[in-house]
């Protein structure tokens, strides 16, 4: 399969007698694909998104050889946009389906941002919602509520940005509902935790579409619930950097099949199972249990930095790999 890079975007309408739909055309380029990382920096004692140390944040992720940054809600702080511009990377910007009717998909108002900030050199492509096949309960017990706003949020974004692709971040893979209700998205993205091994995914996502992906999450934590084998208990970051290098080095050889991979994450996160002021052990995530490698999602600790931005072993093994 011919690799579809999104560094340069061409856009072709597509008409015939049968319909009057038009579609985003990746065109096709090299072999070379986004190196990226999700982004979510919170302070200790917070919950709440903080920009305090974007440029040294910046700063680390070039030296890791990351040039794209997936944010889960978008950057509403227009000098933070101007410096992630200024050093030539892009951003994946998430709109959630109901965040208070502050740019999300239920109020409308991600059109808002969009019309906003379409022309910001940040912008890469938009993504609509986070693995929510996993949530039916947040839309009456019924999926197919949620992938009929999808295809409408397709429509109404390529009706107003016919420069940027339209994705969509689903939880390994997509079945019929999914596909048919994505047929309109320029690209799909896959959260995708097969243990260190996820390049089947690529073999069982050719089985069903042809259509561009992008990994939207791949990764491992820095504890280990268990003992497995040499890997102690406990923080382990050598555990992490192993999981990541075996990753990394199973996709690269593929990397003409798909058009970028995206690390989870870039810094731990204090905020997400218990008291910010520590690091808590625990968590939850849905569809977890290839988490490398005890199948469990400790998920304060998924940065390849500390929350203090010291290196762990896993950034070293991305820069060796990414630059």
């Amino acid at each position: 399969m011919m690799k579809k890079s999104m560094i340069l975007f061409g856009v072709m309408i597509l008409m015939s007698c049968q319909s009057t739909d038009t579609q985003l055309v990746v065109e096709p380029k090299d072999d070379e694909y986004f190196k990226a990382i999700c982004y979510h920096p919170v302070n200790v004692g917070s919950s709440q998104r903080s920009w305090e140390f974007i440029d040294e944040d910046l700063d680390l992720m070039q030296e890791a050889g990351i040039s794209v940054i997936r944010v889960y809600m978008p950057i509403q702080d227009e000098i933070v946009l101007d410096k992630i511009a200024e050093r030539g990377m892009k951003i994946i910007t998430g709109f959630g389906y109901n965040q208070d009717s502050l740019n999300d998909i239920v109020s409308g108002t991600y059109l808002d941002y969009v019309k906003k900030y379409k022309d910001h050199p940040a912008m890469y492509l938009w993504e609509l919602g986070n693995e929510y096949n996993y949530h039916p309960e947040w839309f009456g017990g019924d999926l197919a509520n949620w992938y009929n706003t999808l295809e409408s949020a397709v429509d109404a974004i390529h009706a107003i940005d016919s420069t940027h692709p339209v994705s969509s971040a689903h939880g390994e893979l997509p079945d019929s509902l999914a596909l048919y209700h994505g047929r309109k998205l320029d690209m799909w993205g896959f959260n995708v935790y097969r243990w260190d091994a996820p390049a089947s995914f690529i073999t069982d996502w050719r089985k069903i579409s042809e259509k561009p992906f992008y990994f939207a999450e791949l990764g491992s934590d820095s504890y280990m619930t268990i003992a497995i084998d040499s890997l102690d208990k406990g923080v382990n970051e050598h555990a992490q950097a192993i999981a990541l290098g075996h990753i990394i080095d199973e996709l690269l050889p593929l990397r003409e099949e798909f058009e970028g991979m995206t690390l989870f994450s870039f810094t731990d996160g204090w905020w997400k199972a218990g008291n910010p002021e520590i690091q808590d052990v625990g968590g939850w995530a849905p569809n977890s249990s290839g988490v490398p490698y005890d199948g469990s999602p400790n998920e304060e600790y998924w940065g390849i930095v500390n929350i203090d931005r010291t290196k762990k072993k896993a950034f070293d093994t991305v820069k060796a790999r990414f630059k």
